[in-house]
């Protein structure tokens, strides 16, 4: 049987053998085995009968997997690519929920985003060791957003080079070469015709003081999975910086204030419920209650803006906290991509009432902070 074959074989399933009669190998066939026991499940859901002959009892078919086993065995046969692809179908297609489960199961699974929000997605189910487990795939998946981020977002919000004063720290982003020049000239070395660097110099960076109040508003509705996770990540950044006081509320039709737990994006993802309608309006009015100073406050709404409540008491929040000097930014996403999905209409409705609107990746959105905030 050529490769060509073969291939179309497993990609047709047991289902072809009439046409495609020629025995597969034996790794062709494990390979058959564990593509039929997620896919067969497409067929069943059609009303289709076994091919004729097929027994489902003995061989290696798969009434012989449980979840852990067919996984393992997928891991093992299929490159690493081909692996992500079955796992998400088995996730989001078949819902095969015993992969969040069962604490074996999880313990294999490759760390990645769309683990995280399968997780999320099923947070209610998770129990004991399996939630242990899924604990440490979040904080995982965490560390490594927080990893990409964390630098470019600090210095963002934190100062820039200040090129009327220099530094004893030495940092090569800082390096001022024409002051090094200078100062070096006097150890030219005429034998190899070049300046001795005896005493670089380095630029001093201005420490920007934020005595900013920013409030995170995170739509948890099922659609913003993405977005709450970075989200979250964004909160516990902001958070860990001096000088600067942040809240976060999420919210669909209820409103929750995980404030107490922006610094820790683990614990505030463990603390979101995925799914449920979307009620800007109410999350809104909450976050006018937590204004101390609105001179000093940024509100940021991460949201698609498809409001389940009502659009004129949203637009009114808007209007009031506007009218008190809060400075209000709209995310139509908050991811590293910055795709944006929202409805325009009721986009366009809260910039009319005051509020900004864009779709930014975190370091544009600390960019953008940056400079509202040096403005006041």
């Amino acid at each position: 049987m050529s490769s060509t074959l073969e291939r179309w074989r497993l990609v047709l399933g047991k289902y072809a053998d009439d046409r495609l009669s020629t025995p597969l190998g034996a790794e062709q066939a494990r390979m058959d085995a564990a593509l039929d026991y997620l896919y067969s499940r497409e067929y069943e859901g059609r009303g289709l009968r076994e091919p004729t002959g097929e027994s489902r009892e003995g061989g290696t078919g798969p009434s012989q997997f449980t979840v852990p086993a067919w996984l393992s065995e997928v891991r093992v046969l299929f490159p690493k690519e081909t692996v992500e692809v079955i796992e998400k179908h088995a996730l989001d297609r078949y819902e095969i929920k015993e992969l969040v489960t069962d604490p074996e199961t999880l313990a294999k699974l490759e760390p990645n985003l769309d683990l995280v929000k399968t997780l999320l997605s099923f947070r209610g189910h998770l129990k004991g060791q399996v939630l242990d487990q899924a604990r440490r795939i979040i904080q995982h998946v965490v560390e490594e957003i927080k990893d990409r981020w964390q630098s470019e977002v600090r210095q963002a919000l934190t100062g820039r080079l200040n090129r009327f004063r220099h530094s004893p720290l030495k940092a090569a982003q800082n390096f001022d070469w024409r002051a090094t020049l200078r100062r070096n000239l006097k150890s030219y070395d005429p034998a190899r015709k070049t300046v001795v660097l005896r005493d670089p110099r380095f630029f001093a960076r201005n420490t920007r003081r934020l005595p900013w109040h920013i409030i995170l508003c995170v739509d948890q509705s099922g659609s913003m999975a993405d977005s709450v996770i970075h989200s979250a990540v964004m909160a516990g950044i902001f958070a860990g910086l001096p000088s600067l006081l942040v809240k976060l509320v999420v919210f669909d039709t209820e409103v929750v204030d995980l404030s107490e737990h922006a610094q820790d994006p683990v614990e505030v993802l463990m603390s979101v419920q995925l799914g449920g309608g979307t009620h800007i309006a109410k999350a809104l009015k909450y976050c006018e209650g937590l204004l101390e100073n609105p001179h000093r406050t940024v509100l940021v709404l991460v949201s698609d803006f498809m409001e389940g409540g009502p659009v004129g008491q949203m637009l009114a929040a808007v209007r009031r906290m506007k009218e008190a000097g809060v400075v209000l930014m709209g995310l139509a996403a908050l991811d590293a991509n910055a795709v944006p999905a929202h409805d325009p209409a009721a986009a366009q409705q809260l910039v009319e009432a005051g509020m900004e609107i864009a779709a930014l990746t975190p370091k544009q959105l600390a960019g953008w902070l940056a400079k509202i905030t040096s403005l006041k």
